[in-house]
């Protein structure tokens, strides 16, 4: 019988295969580890949020004027500073 018609055995399956789930572990442990990492990066020390100024008094404002200011807002912390909701001011009456 020749090798072509010779019918194949288990042992031949098995060597495609094992080769096969060997890749497959390797890429599950490689994007298990990927993930992983991704969250402890810059994450991993603590944030600490300064402002530069925490009043600003204008006098008195007339209605319908407009007065701008700037504030410099600085994380001095060793960690990633995220916000959870987007920032507001609070303009505070008689302050």
């Amino acid at each position: 019988m020749s090798q072509r018609n010779k019918p194949r055995t288990h042992g031949q399956h098995s060597n495609l295969a094992l080769p096969i789930v060997i890749f497959g572990v390797i890429l599950i442990v490689t994007a298990i580890v990927l993930l992983t990492r991704r969250g402890g990066g810059s994450d991993s020390g603590t944030p600490q949020i300064v402002v530069d100024q925490q009043m600003i008094d204008y006098g008195y404002v007339k209605f319908g004027e407009t007065r701008a200011f700037e504030i410099v807002v600085t994380n001095v912390g060793d960690g990633a500073l995220k916000f959870q909701k987007t920032p507001y001011v609070e303009v505070l009456e008689g302050c």
